[in-house]
């Protein structure tokens, strides 16, 4: 009987073992993500006063409304498993804000936008994408102000739910379940860094024009977004560079992101061509080897950043390090 318990608990922890905190909140997410957009969904169809057609039922105010209860469900879930499976702090998964926490999100913000733009002007300079407008508004007759303010909500909260799930959750909790002596500290957050990738890129199969080579060049995408987090230990250059890099890659410059069309209003317009291996196709530019080389200069430049900033370039060990909180007691 006491071996079984070893099996689901940590008694020097007192907290259930990584793998079941792992599977405990990504399945409480999963749900509270379908109820919460479920419920906004209804609100804003009723507020709306109906949708004229299917396809405007199931259009970029949905993709908001599933957005949006994303976050709200990674933020319930991460407070509840902060609390009762963790026992940590919830600045613990990233969030420890402060000047130079902000920072770093500066920094993400403009490393997405730059990586985006070099991909942009070397596909346009080899004649792989030509522009065919500019300003322009899809699927609604909104003017493009307020058009681009849905897909810029979009990926404000796909940006932050993601790496909130992906990195500081999970990487977090599978660094701390892998640290045997073995692998010590830095070898299990690099160990974790990259399983946390790869099921990264396993979520993303089943996007639209979805392959073998663009789930695991996703998976690549996940290393880069978490290499600001391993460095670190906070997620402010993951989520900056996460917004950033798919607000660029989308409604800047028309490029499909992860295989979805751009939705809501694009600056430029464009029409892609040249071979598929390198602009990713119907994709977009992360399945093609020219985003893959992007991805590459963002974990270069990521490292040049946190060396220069915190004058080192080390993985952050305490990922893996977990210590109970001051007078914690036992859970109930």
């Amino acid at each position: 009987m006491r071996t079984l318990a070893w099996i689901f608990f940590d008694e020097n922890a007192r907290r259930p073992r990584a793998a079941w905190r792992l599977a405990i909140q990504f399945i409480a997410f999963v749900l509270a993500t379908a109820l919460f957009t479920s419920l906004i969904a209804i609100v804003s169809f009723f507020v709306a006063g109906g949708a004229s057609s299917e396809e405007e039922a199931l259009s970029a105010p949905l993709f908001f409304a599933g957005s949006l209860g994303s976050v709200l469900a990674i933020l319930l879930t991460l407070y509840l498993a902060a609390r009762y499976l963790d026992r940590r702090p919830f600045g613990d998964f990233g969030f420890h804000l402060s000047a130079g926490w902000w920072a770093d999100l500066g920094f993400g913000l403009l490393l997405g936008a730059l990586l985006m733009t070099l991909i942009f002007l070397l596909e346009l300079s080899l004649g792989w994408v030509s522009v065919t407008g500019a300003f322009e508004t899809t699927g609604s007759d909104s003017p493009f102000a307020l058009a681009i303010l849905l897909p810029l909500g979009i990926f404000l909260c796909v940006g932050f739910y993601e790496e909130a799930l992906s990195r500081g959750y999970q990487l977090r909790n599978a660094a701390e379940g892998l640290n045997y002596p073995a692998l010590g500290p830095r070898g299990a957050v690099v160990l974790a860094w990259v399983l946390s990738s790869v099921f990264f890129g396993a979520l993303h199969a089943a996007n639209p024009n979805a392959t073998l080579i663009s789930s695991l060049n996703i998976a690549l995408a996940g290393i880069m977004l978490g290499a600001g987090y391993v460095l670190t230990g906070e997620l402010a250059i993951p989520i900056g560079l996460h917004i950033t890099w798919n607000f660029f890659q989308g409604n800047v410059y028309g490029f499909p992101v992860s295989g979805l069309p751009p939705i809501g209003a694009t600056f430029v317009s464009t029409e892609q061509r040249g071979p598929e291996a390198l602009t990713g196709g119907p994709f977009g530019p992360e399945a093609g080897f020219i985003g893959v080389t992007a991805m590459l200069l963002g974990i270069i430049l990521t490292c040049l950043w946190v060396r220069l900033r915190y004058g080192r370039l080390a993985i952050h060990a305490p990922l893996a390090e977990y210590k109970p909180p001051a007078g914690a007691t036992p859970a109930s």
